[in-house]
């Protein structure tokens, strides 16, 4: 390069004595003398240590900030005192001619660029640029960049095409919000960012296309939490025409552990085939959708051994317990756990645990011990085992429980095995469910997914000799150490099927057609049967940097409010461009 004959982590004992030039970014400097300073110097690279030893060069340095970017051009030397720690530690440049190339007009950081993971992160978020200085940030984007480029060839290698479907499309009715877009030649109608490229990728399907992928950017106008990033998130989106559940399990099973082999935090990932627990079984038995697997507890219900024990809060509910042995907590931080699970749930659990001898103490313990004999027998209880309990009604009992078991996997030593990933599938969902604000049938998951039994058991369903809400479909998560990966399922390829299946929530044929006219009409022209996941990206990098919030693995990531502080987006527009879209705004929202 005409700038830079070495990067700032190229030089090496075997370039003592030549002449070079590097390029970077000024991280340090310390003046031991007048005339005698040490210089750090950074790239994208990494570092080289620079030793000014003159006046002329010493008055380029004295008159710049930390963050300045310069050029140096200096002999490489071996270095007297050696730094085993950096790579370039055993030499150093003396420079000859310093040039600044980018001068950094402030004399203080918003936060020191090595330890910026450290600071406020609307610090960090505001000074984005900075923080992705730091090589700790950096590094996650890096990692990013290679597992894409990795999933990207692994989906080739097995002969998917990678297909781009559109940005601006039409507004969905199902799923999260859309963000909407006005449509400047069509005033008072919109396009959306879509929510994903479902239809689009099914349309494909039809449309004889064989295997297709693409890395999606999705758009979902949706709450943050530490897994789900606001606005927009990217995946691995792909779809399999002629193919099962088993098929779309096959790709991914082989796609997957190694890529988290080669590229995660921990090198131990789970092989080929991954366990497939049905819905209802992992719910009672983790408490969860998508169980941590890398703990070894699991719930039991004891709804009928404690019925009539007198302690009103669980008696004559359903009953949760988590056996957990050779538990050393404390009753302090018993107590402070069970007070996070009432956070997170927001139903109280309960506990008791057996002493070293043997005997009931501790919580309920005083409401157990009538039925201690038959609580070892169903619990395999030993001396210093902690029995969690979670109690309600079901639904609540079993979320209770699942937090409770993360928490416990988590506090106590021996039940979790950090330093792997650990998949598995989770199929057989609920088609149906009572949804919490209609009080009437909907759709579980997917409404465009096969359900098990096809349209026999939808005909069974109408003619009222099946409960709705005992179908199950064809739709399945991919869940790696306690994180939901993905979403996918069997399609409902058949016209016919889909307006049963729509009409049980109340929505006819025309509502269909209207709805989703494109996919519609499509499958009436002959539809393979076809099935699909989309991977988040995004979590799966999460995951593979040992990262607790997605935030980490974004490059320019919106914070928990959907705001970019750093470009100032959200913003508010020109009167001018509100009358182009015919578009008027009724209230303002107080500048916070």
């Amino acid at each position: 390069m005409s700038m830079r004959t070495h990067n700032c982590n190229e030089l090496r004992l075997e370039h003592v004595g030549q002449q070079v030039a590097i390029a970077g970014w000024m991280e340090n400097v310390r003046e031991v003398g007048q005339n005698f300073a040490f210089v750090v110097l950074r790239d994208f690279y990494g570092t080289t240590q620079v030793v000014v030893e003159s006046e002329e060069m010493m008055s380029v340095i004295r008159d710049l900030n930390k963050e300045s970017t310069i050029r140096v051009e200096g002999v490489v030397r071996e270095r007297a005192s050696k730094n085993p720690k950096q790579d370039t530690g055993d030499i150093e440049v003396v420079p000859s001619k310093i040039e600044v190339l980018g001068r950094c007009r402030y004399n203080s950081l918003p936060f020191e660029i090595n330890r910026s993971r450290e600071a406020d992160e609307t610090q960090r978020l505001k000074y984005r640029y900075l923080d992705l200085r730091n090589p700790a940030v950096k590094n996650n984007i890096i990692l990013r960049c290679q597992v894409v480029s990795a999933l990207r060839a692994a989906m080739a290698e097995h002969g998917f095409l990678e297909i781009t479907t559109p940005i601006l499309t039409a507004s969905s009715p199902e799923g999260a919000r859309d963000y909407l877009v006005p449509a400047r030649k069509h005033p008072g109608k919109f396009y959306a960012l879509p929510q994903a490229p479902q239809q689009f990728k099914q349309l494909l399907m039809t449309s004889g296309f064989d295997r297709y992928f693409q890395i999606a950017p999705c758009f979902r106008d949706e709450d943050a939490r530490g897994d789900r990033s606001p606005g927009e998130f990217y995946q691995l989106d792909m779809e399999m025409a002629f193919a099962s559940q088993e098929d779309v399990f096959a790709v991914l099973e082989d796609v997957l552990p190694p890529i988290f082999a080669k590229y995660g935090t921990y090198n131990i990932a789970s092989s080929a085939p991954f366990r497939r627990i049905p819905f209802q079984e992992a719910m009672e038995t983790y408490g969860s959708d998508k169980p941590d697997l890398r703990i070894d507890l699991v719930l039991q219900d004891v709804s009928e051994l404690v019925r009539g024990c007198g302690f009103e809060p669980i008696d004559g509910k359903v009953v949760k317990a988590i056996a957990v042995s050779d538990c050393k907590l404390t009753r302090k931080a018993i107590d402070q756990l069970c007070t996070e699970v009432e956070v997170q749930s927001g139903n109280k659990p309960y506990w008791f645990r057996v002493d070293e001898n043997g005997q009931l103490a501790g919580g309920i313990a005083k409401f157990m011990v009538d039925r201690q004999e038959a609580l070892t027998q169903q619990l395999g209880l030993a001396p210093n085992t902690l029995v969690g309990i979670a109690a309600g009604e079901r639904g609540a009992a079993i979320k209770t429980a699942g937090v409770l078991r993360n928490k416990l996997g988590n506090a106590c030593e021996g039940h979790m095995d950090r330093e792997r990933y650990e998949f598995c599938w989770i199929v057989d969902f609920p088609m149906y469910e009572i949804g919490e604000e209609s009080g009437q049938l909907e759709f579980c998951h997917n409404p465009f997914s096969m359900p098990n039994g096809g349209k026999e058991i939808l005909e069974k369903a109408h003619r009222g000799e099946v409960d709705p809400l005992t179908i199950s479909a064809y739709q399945y998560d991919l869940v790696c150490n306690g994180v939901e990966l993905s979403s996918g399922a069997v399609r409902n390829h058949d016209p016919e099927i889909m307006i049963r299946a729509f009409e049980l929530v109340r929505l006819g044929e025309e509502d269909v057609k209207k709805k989703f006219p494109a996919m519609y009409n499509a499958f009436c022209y002959g539809a393979p049967p076809h099935a699909g996941i989309a991977p988040g990206v995004d979590r799966m990098v999460m995951l593979l940097a040992a990262e607790n919030s997605i935030r980490e693995i974004i490059p320019f990531p919106m914070n928990k409010n959907a705001q970019d502080i750093m470009m100032g987006a959200p913003s508010t527009v020109e009167q001018k461009q509100l009358d182009e879209l015919h578009i008027a705004v009724t209230a303002v929202a107080e500048e916070e």
